[in-house]
Parts: C-alpha cells; structure tokens; sequence
C-alpha cells in the first residue's frame, strides 16, 4: 500500500520535479522495471513461464542426451549433439548421468563399449558385435535371438549408439 501511495503520488509531480522521492520514479530505466513487473505478474495470473516452454522441453532434452563424449571431435553424426547449434544451446546444461552406465552383452557377459559395440536386432533386444558375428560364422549369416528365438540376416543388425 505504501508503494502503491507513492506511486500515486506522482500524478501530484511534474516529470522535472527536484523531489528525490518521486524524481526517481519519473527516470527512464523505471518503464524497464514496469515493464518487467507487468511480465511477471501476467505470468502468475494465467499461470504461464517466463521462459517459453520450448526452450524448457529443449533444454530438458539436451541435458539428457549430453554426455563428454559429444564433444569430442569423433562423436557420430546420428548424436544431435554433433551439431553446432545443439552444442551451443546446451553448453550451460549438466551432463546426463548416463555416461557411467555400463551394458553388458546377455550372450558374453562382456561389457559392450567402442570395441565391442552394441547392436539391435529387428526385435529390438541388444546384443554385442563380437557374439553376433560369431553366432553369424556359425550359423551362415543368419542370426537367433537367444531370448525370443527371432531370426534374422547378420545385414540387417543396427548399430546401437551409447551416448
């Protein structure tokens, strides 16, 4: 109510008033906080964000997918992070906690990384290079899901990128 009594008062003052009261009310950098104020306030009353939501969901799905690794120079081209924009966007973002994941093959038991990586089958389950191709020498190219029993052509494995 106080501030609000001040404010009013200044309709009383002219904008060259020497009153140091109000003649700081009357100086330009005051429409900046007005304006700033209004923002707020209309953000609160129709429960909307000062950041637009698009940048939220973004940032959310950047510090997700951020790991050290996408910033190394042979990061792969499939990680959104390889790109320049991306990279800039979520430069202030923490990295993903999934960087000290680790994912073992359910065929070797030996853990998955750069030189044994993980490949998808049709079916979706995850399988390590080095037990495919040697079920594949086994088998004349052809893979078997331990799991579901699936076959399928050793052509037809996706690789899996651990980001």
């Amino acid at each position: 109510m106080k501030e609000l009594q001040r404010v009013l008062a200044t309709l009383a003052f002219r904008r060259d008033t020497e009153c140091a009261t109000y003649k700081v009310l009357f100086e330009a950098k005051q429409w900046d906080y007005l304006v700033d104020q209004f923002k707020q306030e209309f953000c609160k009353l129709y429960g909307m964000t000062l950041e637009p939501l698009l940048n939220i969901y973004l940032q959310a799905g950047l510090s997700a997918l951020k790991t050290p690794y996408c910033y190394e120079d042979d990061c792969t081209k499939e990680d959104p992070l390889s790109q320049e924009a991306f990279r800039t966007l979520a430069l202030p973002l923490p990295y993903s906690k999934q960087h000290h994941s680790k994912l073992v093959c359910y065929i070797t038991k030996e853990l998955m990384d750069t030189e044994n990586p993980p490949q998808v089958l049709a079916n979706g389950y995850v399988y390590s290079t080095k037990a495919l191709e040697e079920m594949a020498k086994k088998n004349n190219g052809r893979i078997i899901c331990p799991r579901s029993g699936v076959e399928c052509n050793y052509g037809d494995l996706m690789k899996a990128y651990i980001s």
